[in-house]
């Protein structure tokens, strides 16, 4: 007879478990604990013009994000160049002016799929994209990569 007597004592131990992990549910979500969001994600194709010292971002899919908040850093064969682009620009030190798509102040500042921005780098930028050479580009929001591309010119 005391055999019996466990199953009602397992039953009720194992109810109170389910329930006690509902309410911790139930209150996460009433509370509005919900996790982090996650960051801003694009799809970029890199293109490179070693003879005019070009760099061409194809936005190919993902977020839309505004270029005012995006961080560009540029390295070729693992050296950071001496002036970064900061986009949005029309002339600035170390680039040719004139930077196309969402990379130049008279366009739209939102970068969507589809649309590509270009820019070159000046003479006094260093180092220059030679024949050959590792290119890497990282794009940033807040911090966060957004997409980091490479490509060999």
């Amino acid at each position: 007879m005391p055999d019996r007597a466990t199953s009602p004592v397992l039953g009720i131990v194992l109810l109170l478990v389910v329930t006690v992990a509902l309410a911790g549910t139930v209150g996460s979500v009433a509370f509005g604990t919900t996790p982090p969001s996650e960051s801003p994600r694009a799809a970029i194709d890199l293109r490179l013009d070693a003879d005019a010292n070009r760099l061409t971002l194809v936005h190919r899919g993902g977020d839309t994000f505004d270029v005012r908040d995006l961080s560009v850093r540029i390295r070729i064969d693992v050296t950071a160049l001496d002036a970064q682009p900061p986009v949005p620009f029309f002339s600035a030190t170390g680039f040719r002016p004139g930077p196309t798509g969402p990379f130049n102040t008279a366009t739209d500042s939102r970068w969507e799929a589809g649309e590509t921005a270009s820019f070159e780098l000046a003479e006094t930028n260093d180092p220059l994209i030679s024949p050959g050479s590792e290119v890497v580009v990282t794009l940033s929001v807040d911090e966060s990569v957004i997409a980091e591309v490479d490509g060999t010119a």
